[in-house]
């Protein structure tokens, strides 16, 4: 039977720490900076399409209510996954070690 020391083990874990990315070469940071700013440039149009729909400055109105739908379909959607996150934390908080 080989046992190997502890030491081993904790190296072996600080060096997939280190490695924390998924198969693109993209880490768990960066993937979320990239939702979040997806989401807020949703939001960004929307809220320029409401304002061309208040000014009557839009050519076409269903690609402004299109974009609207949009920003609000995109903010649902990240709500939604920020709530599981927190469950999920949550659930993993409660875990007996």
């Amino acid at each position: 039977m080989n046992i190997s020391s502890i030491a081993n083990t904790v190296n072996s874990i600080n060096l997939n720490k280190q490695n924390n990315t998924n198969e693109e070469g993209q880490s768990f940071q960066s993937m979320l900076n990239n939702a979040v700013s997806d989401v807020n440039k949703h939001q960004v149009e929307g809220y320029k399409a409401m304002e061309g729909i208040a000014t009557g400055k839009v050519a076409n109105l269903q690609e402004a209510v299109q974009k609207i739908e949009e920003a609000e379909l995109s903010l649902k959607l990240g709500l939604e996954v920020k709530n599981k996150a927190i469950s999920a934390y949550k659930e993993v908080m409660r875990m007996q070690i």
